[in-house]
């Protein structure tokens, strides 16, 4: 035992050294990681722990990776010596790496958030900076990745090109038809010009009708009324047409139409119309002075079509904003139908005219009568 221990002292020393600084890293690194956990809870108690949680696991698993490296050192013939040096090295230049990228693309996204706060707080539009955050985000974790290709002979080449001016412009120019650069030059251009912000409630097609939660790289999110999350691709939504009912003057204008038979008074179904209307508490008296020395009423009634069983009355009605009128519109369908009811203004049903033809008597073969 005396001789093994003679023969192979600095092989084992070695050894207990990497196995104790491994086990000292690694406690080194879990008290840390509590030390960090307990700061963001004081100072950024909204803040997402999974960075951090993950920076933890990276520098865990690259200790254990480096120790093994050097562990091999004892065990293989020191003319591969230089490749485990190599491997050392490049273990550990990708695991700073991607530590480093983590900790300048958390950095970065918690001070965006900070100043998205800030402008919220003091009722300023932060859609460009929601959107630069994740450009600005996606900027650095790219710019790791290259880096880390830089490490990769095969692949240094193209990390090279690509770092350089002439390597983006190619880049650029390879996915410009494809359908992510479509989105991205999308968004930009919905930052850009600004036809909507977050928060503004907007209408894509009939049915789709939401506020604006996010824009993003590639889609902009809108959250309908029903509580779930619409994803639009940005290149899509920039060829929709688009009413922001947030975008200039608020008040907005609803047209209540409703049927009528031909029988029915005219003037009296424009009379029950027009004040079930105006007497909603949220119509909004959209008349100029003008009109209002003139006497003219406050929602306008009158006869819009005349259908094939039904005469169209129509009622235009105004609120302060969309959501008011859409209430307006609910609230004086139901009014008006009672209204209706009771004065006697029928709602038409649609009529289907059956005609029923008698069938011809079956015609008698008097043919074979008369040669008999």
């Amino acid at each position: 035992m005396e001789e093994f221990l003679q023969t192979y002292q600095s092989p084992l020393i070695f050894a207990a050294i990497v196995i104790a600084a491994v086990v000292v890293l690694y406690i080194l690194n879990n008290l840390i990681y509590k030390w960090l956990l307990k700061k963001q809870r004081e100072h950024f108690p909204g803040a997402s722990v999974k960075p951090v949680k993950l920076i933890k696991r990276i520098l865990n698993v690259l200790w254990l990776v480096l120790g093994l490296i050097a562990l091999s050192f004892v065990f293989v013939d020191r003319d591969k010596d230089v490749a485990l040096v190599s491997y050392f090295k490049l273990v550990g230049y990708l695991g700073l790496l991607s530590v480093i990228t983590i900790i300048l693309a958390t950095a970065c996204n918690m001070w965006f958030k900070y100043k998205i706060q800030e402008k919220i707080e003091k009722d300023y539009d932060p859609t460009s900076f929601k959107f630069l955050r994740y450009i600005a985000v996606f900027t650095i974790c790219f710019i790791g990745v290259l880096f880390g290709l830089l490490a990769f002979p095969s692949l240094k080449g193209v990390a090279q090109t690509a770092l350089g001016g002439a390597g983006v412009l190619a880049l650029i120019a390879g996915v410009a038809s494809q359908e992510a650069l479509s989105n991205l030059v999308g968004g930009v251009f919905i930052i850009s010009f600004k036809p909507f912000k977050i928060g503004d409630l907007v209408k894509i097609t009939d049915n789709m009708v939401g506020r604006v939660t996010d824009i993003t790289l590639r889609h902009t999110i809108i959250r309908n009324f029903e509580n779930k999350m619409i994803v639009i691709p940005n290149a899509i939504i920039n060829k929709e047409k688009l009413i922001n009912y947030d975008l200039g003057e608020l008040k907005c204008c609803e047209r209540i139409e409703i049927g009528i038979s031909y029988d029915s008074d005219i003037d009296l179904a424009k009379k029950i119309m027009q004040e079930e209307c105006e007497k909603h508490p949220l119509i909004f008296d959209n008349r100029t002075a003008l009109e209002k020395n003139e006497g003219k009423p406050i929602v306008k009634t009158a006869l819009t079509a005349l259908n094939d069983s039904s005469m169209t009355i129509r009622a235009w009605t105004w609120g302060r904003n969309f959501s008011d009128t859409f209430q307006i519109k609910c609230d004086a369908l139901e009014s008006i139908k009672k209204r209706f009811d009771k004065e006697g203004i029928e709602i038409p049903f649609p009529y289907r005219t059956i005609v029923m033809k008698k069938e011809k008597p079956a015609e008698v073969d008097t043919t074979n009568e008369i040669k008999n």
